[in-house]
């Protein structure tokens, strides 16, 4: 079983930055994805963007040029660097590795963008 817990979350201005953090306990051989999700006030959760254990990423063309993803395989921590941050970064991000039998979630952190 995996534990995964995020950090970073937070208020800032409409052009900021944030830098979110994930970080994960325990073992799973099979996790294969690492991804960021967010879910804004009455929407659906959406794919922000992920990483695969071969390196390769994938983007929501809403944050493609603002955000980037990466991990530290030695500290267990999948990160998600945002940049010019707008109002429609306002969400809980969330965390989630996929296993072949198993998905694991975090709890969420909120990130509140003020215009």
């Amino acid at each position: 079983q995996v534990r995964l817990v995020e950090s970073g979350g937070g208020l800032v201005q409409a052009g900021g930055s944030l830098r979110l953090s994930c970080s994960a306990s325990g073992s799973d051989r099979s996790i294969h994805v690492m991804g960021w999700y967010r879910q804004a006030p009455g929407k659906e959760r959406e794919l922000v963007a992920s990483i695969t254990s071969g390196g390769s990423t994938n983007y929501a063309d809403s944050v493609k040029g603002r955000f980037a993803i990466h991990r530290d395989n030695a500290k267990n921590t999948v990160f998600l660097q945002m940049n010019s941050l707008g109002p429609d970064g306002t969400a809980v991000y969330y965390c989630s590795f996929t296993g072949y039998e198993y998905d694991y979630w975090g709890q969420g952190t909120p990130v509140a963008v003020s215009s």
